[in-house]
């Protein structure tokens, strides 16, 4: 990774912060996103400690906001701009939250969505033209879930839901995630960009338990006793990013270094593009 620089989206912890570690220790400079400018201090500090010669820079973002997305992105387009990063390889879309009860964003969408799909499709849109130049191809490796088998998905109605169950919201967010990669390589030839996305496992983080607290957040908070550390799925998340080989690889969901094979309805091409669609509209992008 040594000459490419990698995006990683919720690196102040987790799955974000164990894989942008491990890819400054492959050599990569690194940017993270975070929400919190004291998380965003204190990752980068540790980082340092860790890495002392690591090029390496936080912003800061709100992801549920579209315009904090474009600010991100508009930020991550000066650094590399500036000449202190080399080119951008990857974008790591790990940012992801659960949300108890239902909240509207200032764009008028419900808060899991917004940010485990929506946020992730506008900040890839945002630095696609970098990604595309990288050198022998970029990557965009979005943390999914096991979640997304058994669920399917109206793409109008989960931006605006009228009823309203968190645990089916996440899922739905997670079946985005599969759906958007699938779609991502359908409309890029590999040799500009290779999308994939990631089963991470049931892992040991608190993405279930911020926010308000209901049943299904002490359920959840139960199940991730259980769980893997994040440092496992982080594995995986440095190898999509690293193997130069796979950049023409057929296979685009992956768990523990090994491709599986996702859902049928992740799988959909008509599902796939009407997400597409939907997903350019709710960020005002017009086209295709």
């Amino acid at each position: 990774m040594v000459g490419k620089t990698v995006v990683v989206s919720g690196a102040t912890s987790g799955i974000g912060w164990e894989s942008l570690l491990a890819l400054a220790g492959q050599g990569a400079a690194v940017i993270g996103i975070g929400r919190s400018a004291e998380r965003c201090q204190q990752a980068e500090a540790r980082l340092r400690a860790a890495y002392p010669q690591v090029r390496a820079a936080y912003c800061l973002a709100d992801l549920s906001s579209q315009a904090q997305v474009r600010r991100a992105a508009a930020e991550i387009r000066g650094l590399l701009a500036g000449g202190d990063f080399p080119p951008l390889a990857a974008l790591v879309n790990n940012a992801g939250i659960y949300a108890e009860r239902r909240v509207w964003t200032e764009d008028g969408v419900e808060s899991t969505f917004a940010v485990n799909h929506l946020a992730a499709f506008l900040l890839t849109a945002e630095l696609m033209d970098a990604l595309r130049a990288a050198p022998g191809g970029g990557r965009v490796v979005t943390v999914s879930s096991a979640s997304h088998y058994r669920t399917w998905m109206n793409p109008e109605r989960a931006a605006r839901p009228r009823l309203y169950l968190g645990l089916w919201a996440y899922k739905v967010s997670k079946l985005a995630n599969v759906l958007f990669t699938y779609e991502l390589n359908r409309r890029f030839p590999p040799q500009e960009v290779r999308a994939f996305a990631v089963d991470p496992g049931l892992i040991r983080t608190d993405i279930g338990v911020k926010g308000p607290r209901g049943i299904s957040s002490w359920v959840w908070a139960q199940r991730a006793k259980k769980g893997r550390p994040p440092q496992v799925p982080a594995q995986t998340v440095v190898y999509l990013c690293a193997q130069a080989a796979l950049q023409t690889s057929a296979d685009f969901y992956w768990r523990d270094l090994q491709s599986k094979t996702p859902s049928r309805t992740a799988q959909r091409a008509d599902l796939a593009a009407e997400l597409w669609a939907v997903s350019r509209a709710l960020c005002g992008m017009t086209g295709e």
